[in-house]
């Protein structure tokens, strides 16, 4: 009762019931300075009632989970709910996680020079297509967040069709670019963002297979963003349902991937995992992409992963926010860097 009767913890406790936000976010919310806000939640943590995260220098809070079923907590936290409501820190929270992708969007609206695209030996793509017959559905790939299209390589060949999804219009002139020469007749490139209504009543449910290739760690709620893919899968029926493949960076330390725009650090496996089970997917696994094949690129240092995951005969749903690890993202984080050397495959960072 000591502990909760100062006010600014209890607003700082219902900030980390609504979203797992940084030290700095929350303290640009409750107007205070950085130390002040880190020793209230240092008071708090000592009782159990606030986690912290750790990734890189940043630490991000987030109530305990085993203190919500507290009845003197439950009582704080509508207390605090009151305060944050009142002075208009709860309405803004939603501001302070689209301000994660700010330097996203700025990094990748730049006018790029248009690079050669002849880096793929044509033969190359002669045996994709030879493999891509074994694929059991193959009628259409969505490339969510296609930045210049260098996935396109892969996937035209592979699939009947597919649509490459980019918000950028720097990055979908590459793009047009690679298509253009490259000669693919069957691939649609469409300018927006996952969750837009043109984007989900086009392609809701529909993909047979769904990727998203370096893009997770620029979201600024990855579950989010992993539920709003999951949404572009085809429910399964008489045949499996479509797949989700999501490549990127696995938990690393180096902070100097923030100046390529990355707003996470990677993600654990078991993360990876937590956001396809929320978003209502099945049989999810993660699994390591050898490091002869990062390429050589700003990138190339960190370990690389896949999560493979299928949509189910029940429509996927969305959790709030996931077990573990960094909050899910709304929007679909700017597309794959122009590559970096070639964090995941083609020119996508």
């Amino acid at each position: 009762y000591r502990v909760l009767s100062e006010p600014a913890r209890l607003r700082l406790l219902a900030l980390a019931a609504e979203e797992e936000l940084g030290i700095g976010e929350r303290a640009e919310l409750l107007g205070e300075s950085q130390p002040n806000v880190s020793r209230h939640a240092a008071t708090l943590k000592g009782l159990g009632l606030l986690t912290v995260r750790r990734e890189g220098t940043r630490a991000f809070v987030r109530v305990s989970g085993n203190a919500l079923a507290d009845a003197v907590v439950g009582d704080a936290l509508e207390s605090g709910r009151a305060l944050v409501r009142a002075d208009g820190s709860l309405a803004r929270v939603a501001g302070v996680v689209r301000e994660r992708e700010a330097s996203a969007r700025e990094f990748f609206s730049r006018p790029r020079e248009r690079e050669r695209v002849d880096g793929v030996d044509e033969t190359v793509l002669a045996y994709v297509a030879t493999l891509s017959t074994l694929l059991p559905a193959r009628g259409l790939a969505v490339d969510a967040g296609t930045g210049d299209g260098g996935l396109l390589d892969v996937l035209a060949p592979s699939f009947d069709r597919v649509v490459a999804i980019d918000r950028s219009p720097a990055q979908l002139e590459a793009a047009r670019a690679r298509v253009a020469q490259r000669g693919f007749r069957n691939v649609e490139l469409l300018a927006g963002e996952l969750g837009d209504p043109a984007v989900s009543e086009r392609l809701a449910g529909k993909a047979d297979v769904v990727f998203a290739a370096r893009i997770l760690h620029h979201a600024p709620r990855p579950g989010d963003l992993v539920r709003r893919l999951a949404e572009l899968c085809r429910p399964a029926g008489d045949a499996l349902g479509g797949a989700l493949l999501v490549l990127d960076y696995a938990a690393h330390d180096d902070e100097a991937m923030r100046d390529e725009a990355d707003v996470w650090l990677g993600f654990e496996a078991h993360e990876l995992v937590s956001f396809a089970r929320a978003a209502g997917l099945e049989g999810a696994r993660v699994s390591p992409v050898p490091a002869a094949l990062r390429g050589h690129g700003k990138d190339a240092h960190l370990a690389w992963q896949v999560l493979v995951a299928r949509r189910g005969v029940a429509r996927a749903s969305a959790a709030r926010t996931p077990p573990e690890g960094p909050s899910a993202a709304p929007a679909l984080s700017d597309t794959k860097k122009k590559k970096k050397g070639t964090r995941a495959a083609s020119p996508k960072h």
